[in-house]
């Protein structure tokens, strides 16, 4: 609708600023109001009089006046003021958030303002950020709890499994003792990996920084195979090593162990029945990444059904009574979260490849 200024305009606007529901303003450089609409005056709760004869600063939270005042010296230089938001005190004592569009018109030393009341938004806002405390305190507690179970049970596991090291088996003569033995020392090396996995889980989540450095592939590898090497023997396993094109990478040394163990304990549980696990652990550089490839002959996946599910977290392929569907969740979070990605290979019964390219470091001429 097209308003004729010759005509009724002054009339309708009269009316646009009376009927408004948010409050409008004309304020001046000196800092008073010069002009309000009823809504000012409604949320308030002081009189036009009362609004009018004090500066406008006065009617400002305390906490607020001295960052507002700066805000209106930007005005005052002919800056718009968009989406500034500030604190009021009622004629009552309650405190109201506004949101403030203010356009200055220098020539006139005047500031055209509107405002929106966002108390309830405010409110809303506060409850959650109280809500977020509670739960980020919860959350925080729990892993604090999760952290010193993992690590209390740690210990006298280790101490077990540092008992069956110490047993000379060859003085046993019950076969049937000699299984049962077999069988919890399988069971406390299991136990182990799963909470040194809920350790692993926790130090992923957190948020800090994992510390970067140039590490021996072999050395962590040995490291590694040496912890596990009665499950190594008794599957009958063979490893085969060659870090010939890269003997050292950069990246976090407790990710590559744990890349190293699960993997290994993977292919070692998951290895076709009747056959010995055939590991082959090697590195190489293609176009100036470095790879980590790491194969095994065991029972393999099907692609095309795990392909986008492979790296779940609980993601279980099949019913091993060992399987919680961690393992391959830490091995693709600890590579990718540094940078890197993991390709995988696999056909039924035919094994598993995985490919892991590290991050590429820059290089600087």
């Amino acid at each position: 609708m097209t308003v004729n200024p010759n005509s009724d305009s002054k009339y309708l606007f009269e009316h646009f600023f009376e009927l408004s529901a948010d409050l409008l303003c004309i304020t001046g450089f000196d800092g008073f109001f010069k002009r309000i609409n009823p809504a000012v005056s409604q949320l308030l709760g002081y009189t036009n009089e009362e609004l009018f004869s004090k500066p406008i600063n006065d009617f400002i939270h305390i906490d607020d006046q001295i960052y507002t005042s700066k805000a209106r010296n930007e005005l005052y230089k002919n800056k718009p003021l968009l989406n500034f938001e500030n604190r009021y005190v009622t004629k009552s004592g309650e405190i109201v958030w506004l949101s403030w569009t203010s356009m200055p018109a220098a020539d006139e030393k005047l500031v055209y303002a509107i405002a929106k009341n966002i108390t309830h938004n405010k409110k809303l806002e506060e409850e959650r950020n109280l809500l977020l405390t509670k739960f980020t305190k919860t959350n925080n507690d729990l892993k604090k709890i999760s952290y010193t179970s993992s690590h209390d049970l740690r210990s006298p596991v280790n101490n077990l499994l540092s008992i069956f090291s110490l047993l000379d088996v060859t003085k046993i003569e019950d076969s049937e003792t000699l299984q049962f033995l077999e069988m919890l020392q399988s069971a406390t090396e299991t136990l182990k990996k799963t909470l040194n996995n809920y350790v692993d889980i926790l130090i992923l989540e957190d948020k800090s920084i994992a510390q970067i450095e140039e590490i021996d592939l072999d050395t962590i590898l040995n490291t590694v195979i040496l912890s596990i090497n009665s499950l190594i023997q008794k599957s009958n396993a063979v490893i085969n090593i060659n870090f010939s094109q890269l003997e050292k990478i950069n990246f976090n040394k407790s990710y590559l162990e744990s890349i190293f163990l699960n993997l290994l304990t993977n292919s070692i549980k998951y290895a076709i029945p009747g056959c010995s696990p055939i590991i082959s652990i090697h590195s190489r550089k293609t176009d100036e990444v470095d790879q980590l490839i790491f194969s095994d002959n065991g029972i393999g996946f099907d692609m095309e059904l795990v392909k986008d599910k492979i790296f779940g977290l609980h993601q279980k392929f099949n019913n091993h009574i060992d399987s919680k569907g961690i393992g391959l969740y830490l091995v693709n979070n600890h590579v990718t979260s540094l940078g890197g990605k993991i390709d995988v290979e696999s056909k039924i019964n035919e094994g598993t490849t995985f490919i892991i390219s590290f991050k590429k470091e820059p290089v600087f001429s």
